[in-house]
């Protein structure tokens, strides 16, 4: 299990990197410093200078990932019996893997056009999500008995937090790389007005719409989760936080005119965001499935 565990905190650390490398890469406009794929400029190791230096970086990462993800997935497959979920996450693993490598070459065939860096961007924190899902499992994994009803109560809405949660990030990502980030140059409306003229301005309202509704829909699932899941409550309650500053510093991004140091720390708070929304729908589920002190509880009651 240490290896296991070893592996999949690697795995999750190197998919954020990455993650976090290749938004850099395209905030930084150097997404096409190598317009070939998987060779850089003809080359294995390209000359390394200016803008290409952060797209042959995230592809050397994206290299070392394929191994980590491998030796995670042989391992997790030998545990498989020991754990009723971890063979089908293994496998959406291997497959999300697959595809977001796919993707990346896609990516550069399509000259990192609007609807590529979003299916990437997408993929990549589906990616993400399954690695951090794995972590938790490897720590928190518990066998037990079903639990009560009761114990299963905030594990849709969190989820619902989450996903919506993903779609808002999509959304941000065509935003960013389709140039409509100050489409609407003011806050909370557009103009002088909520109501969009353009179709740039559309994508802009929309995004801030459910960006606001990550926060109402993560409040909502702190609220009805039972007083008694403290580890899933603590880790809602700063997936809440951490989306407050995040529309805090999408506030600042549009009223400052989205300076490089403001766009990457939204770029990276929003992807804090999601994996600790990802760690709360994981820990829900984890008790809902049934832990030792839940499913405790009603046979100590009848004793």
């Amino acid at each position: 299990m240490k290896i296991f565990r070893g592996f999949a905190i690697a795995g999750a650390l190197v998919a954020f990197a990455l993650a976090m490398l290749g938004s850099w890469t395209r905030i930084n406009n150097a997404g096409m410093t190598c317009p070939d794929w998987p060779l850089c400029q003809g080359a294995i190791v390209p000359a390394l200078h200016g803008g290409v230096v952060f797209e042959w970086a995230h592809r050397l990462l994206a290299g070392l990932e394929t191994f980590v993800v491998a030796g995670l997935i042989a391992i997790g497959w030998r545990m498989r019996a020991s754990i009723p979920a971890l063979g089908p996450m293994l496998i959406a693993l291997g497959a999300v893997f697959v595809l977001q490598v796919l993707i990346g070459g896609a990516t550069i065939k399509f000259a990192n056009s609007p609807p590529s860096v979003t299916i990437h961007w997408g993929t990549a924190m589906l990616l993400l999500a399954t690695l951090v899902s794995l972590v938790v499992v490897a720590f928190a994994y518990k066998p037990g008995r079903i639990a009560p009803a009761i114990a299963r109560r905030g594990v849709g809405p969190l989820f619902i937090a989450t996903a919506w949660l993903w779609v808002t990030m999509c959304l941000g990502a065509f935003v960013s790389s389709s140039g409509a980030g100050l489409a609407c140059p003011s806050v909370p409306g557009c103009s002088t007005t909520f109501l969009a003229q353009t179709g740039p301005q559309t994508l802009q309202m929309i995004h801030r719409f459910f960006a606001a509704g990550v926060f109402v829909l993560g409040a909502t699932g702190l609220m009805l989760l039972p007083a008694t899941r403290r580890r899933a409550a603590a880790t809602t309650r700063i997936a809440v936080i951490l989306s407050a500053i995040q529309i805090a510093l999408g506030v600042l991004n549009v009223l400052h005119e989205m300076p490089m140091a403001l766009r990457e720390a939204h770029a990276a708070t929003a992807m804090a965001t999601f994996l600790t929304f990802v760690v709360a729908t994981a820990f829900t589920s984890l008790e809902a499935a049934g832990e030792p002190d839940f499913a405790a509880a009603p046979a100590s009651a009848s004793a």
